[in-house]
């Protein structure tokens, strides 16, 4: 995983925990922090401690040594990852998700609407940046390049993105982010600006992690269904210990959740 930290991370790995201690399996944990060559190591370390498979939160490894996990003799599942007939994975459909929650903004009447990525690479961040640029696109809004930062998936890193939009001659009335971290920090930026969520901008973050309710104002947000992928990633690893075969690539819907952070915008 990246870091035990992430509440998503520690939500996904509950539902891991759940289903291997069901079936008599223990679990090891190791962070990466978002380091792919670490990663990489981690997964021939485990490999090399005779694990009976190997579970990737959040992964780059896959993209990176698609042609080395090929080769393995281990069962790996990836999770928010999608790479191919060589490796399983569990994970939603970002792109579609991803666009529903900018069309949700373009329902409203926004029409400058930022993104907020994360900058390690992560293909959760292109398919939720893909699904962003296709609900512009359907709803004939021109994109702006100048109107994407990226931060860190942490609230610290979407408040520095967030500030650099702000920046803008012609700020945005809308944002959409990567995940619900960077929304936090978006919605301190904000405030520190002295704009008001949703009157002034309106933000939607991507994971619907506990606290999403209760940020001022509740945040609008795209539901992930964390312990569900957690423990179908489990499956998938029992299934193909006991030779049962199974679906590579295996995609769950997300769920937008409308709160109190969007609105129309303000009208001149």
């Amino acid at each position: 995983m990246t870091t035990i930290r992430d509440p998503f991370v520690a939500e996904v790995v509950a539902g891991i925990e759940e289903m291997a201690i069901r079936h008599g399996y223990s679990v090891f944990l190791a962070n990466c922090n978002a380091d792919p060559v670490r990663e990489a190591k981690v997964v021939e370390s485990f490999e090399e401690r005779r694990v009976d498979g190997i579970i990737v939160t959040a992964s780059r490894v896959g993209a990176l040594y698609m042609s080395h996990l090929s080769k393995m003799n281990i069962p790996i599942v990836l999770i928010n990852n999608f790479q191919g007939e060589f490796v399983y994975s569990i994970g939603i459909d970002n792109l579609t998700a991803s666009r529903d929650a900018t069309a949700h903004l373009v329902d409203l009447g926004h029409r400058r609407i930022a993104y907020i990525g994360d900058r390690y690479g992560f293909q959760s961040d292109t398919d939720r940046f893909g699904g962003y640029r296709q609900a512009l696109e359907r709803a004939d809004i021109p994109f702006g390049p100048e109107l994407v930062a990226h931060g860190d998936g942490t609230p610290a890193g979407g408040e520095q993105a967030m500030q650099e939009i702000l920046s803008l001659p012609q700020r945005p009335t809308a944002v959409f982010c990567y995940n619900d971290m960077s929304a936090l920090g978006a919605l301190r930026a904000i405030r520190n600006h002295h704009l008001s969520v949703p009157q002034d901008i309106s933000v939607v973050g991507f994971d619907d992690l506990f606290l999403a309710s209760y940020s001022y104002p509740p945040l609008t947000t795209v539901r992930q269904p964390k312990e569900h992928m957690g423990r179908v990633a489990t499956k998938i690893v029992l299934k193909l210990l006991s030779g049962t075969s199974c679906e590579f690539n295996m995609k769950v819907a997300g769920e937008l959740i409308i709160r109190a952070s969007t609105a129309a915008p303000r009208s001149e």
